[in-house]
Order: structure tokens, then sequence, then C-alpha cells
């Protein structure tokens, strides 16, 4: 027989996996915006490393060694 403290972790757990499967609230199919203002969002490579830009070239606050 299941105990009091055993109820309640599975209880908590199933609450927390179905807050996690309907917690988005995106109805419908997933898709990508392709409008322009979906253009000047950051990529995921841009957001993953904020100091690179999609050239690959460093940014001038990086080269920049002139004293203060």
């Amino acid at each position: 027989m299941l105990k009091a403290p055993q109820i309640l972790v599975r209880t908590l757990v199933l609450a927390a996996s179905a807050a996690a499967l309907f917690g988005c609230g995106q109805r419908g199919p997933l898709y990508l915006p392709t409008g322009p203002a979906a253009s000047q969002r950051a990529t995921l490579p841009q957001t993953l490393t904020p100091g690179n830009d999609a050239s690959g070239a460093p940014t001038p606050a990086a080269t920049s060694s002139q004293p203060r």
C-alpha cells in the first residue's frame, strides 16, 4: 500500500509533466515565422554566443585595445 509521501510525490510528478506538456500555450501546428519582423530576430547561434555576429568577425568592442 502507498504511503502519503509516495502519493504526494507521484501527484507532483504527474502535475509537473502535465504542465510541461500543455504549458507552451501555442495552439495548432508549430511554424517558423517568415515576416519582416522575424528577419530581425537573432538566430540560435547568435543567442548562444551573443558576443559574435553572424559573419564571424569580432565585434569592435572586443578588438579595441586602447586604454581608457
